[in-house]
């Protein structure tokens, strides 16, 4: 087995995966309830609180981990297996922009929670240096955006979209508050080594783990699969 796989291999946690597997099983459950309220099968608007908590609960997992991760790869200092990463990121953001904007051209994705987690990967590697003045400072952020308006920003978005000559509306945007302050409490997960606390070894964890394995490949193939088999079912029941 080439090296970068050993070193690879070493730095996967099946908790951490476990964790990403979670988010993104909620995540596929998120979509297809979208796919259901847009083929008529469900009541599903983003209006709905219930609706909103559960898409933040995803983004925190995914976010969280992105410090997590970040951390142990940051121990090992594999420059290699880093930009693997990155590039493989990066193809998956232009995969993601270009394909909405063919098939969507008003409001295709621009800046999606892949585009940010690409960007803020970069902000979180050298936090990790700094792990407890990271936690501090993420603790900060959230507290801040949830006490006050200070990190609201409302007119940037619309300033940017008719600058660039972006569409006002787009299937996933992701802003930058609170999450960047998700992310760099992240960073303490790996620094107390919670990667290392045991979990129960059954069926449920183990297809978890391997979920969040594999988590980018999913996340770019499971709404087009599950967009079909409900405009599918659509379409059968239509008849």
């Amino acid at each position: 087995m080439p090296e970068n796989s050993l070193s690879l291999k070493a730095l996967r946690s099946s908790l951490l995966d476990t964790y990403r597997g979670l988010g993104v099983l909620l995540m596929m459950i998120f979509h297809f309830s979208w796919d259901l309220g847009n083929f008529g099968f469900i009541e599903f608007s983003l209006a709905n609180p219930f609706w909103n908590h559960f898409r933040d609960i995803i983004v925190t997992i995914f976010i969280s981990a992105v410090g997590w991760s970040a951390y142990l790869t940051m121990q090992k200092h594999h420059s290699i297996i880093l930009w693997k990463r990155d590039l493989k990121l990066l193809l998956a953001i232009i995969m993601i922009s270009l394909g909405t904007y063919l098939a969507f051209p008003n409001n295709w994705i621009y800046f999606g929670i892949l585009h940010f987690i690409f960007l803020l990967t970069f902000l979180v590697r050298p936090m990790t240096k700094w792990p407890i003045i990271s936690c501090i400072i993420g603790v900060i952020i959230v507290l801040i955006y949830n006490t006050t308006n200070w990190l609201s920003f409302p007119n940037v978005l619309p300033y940017i979209v008719h600058t660039l000559h972006l569409p006002t509306s787009t299937l996933d945007i992701a802003f930058p508050f609170p999450w960047i302050g998700v992310a760099l409490i992240g960073i303490t997960l790996g620094y107390f080594k919670i990667h290392q606390c045991p979990i129960p070894e059954h069926l449920i964890t183990r297809i978890l783990a391997w979920m969040g394995r594999y988590a980018l490949p999913i996340y770019l193939l499971h709404q087009l699969i599950l967009f079909a088999l409900v405009a599918s079912a659509r379409m059968v029941l239509s008849h």
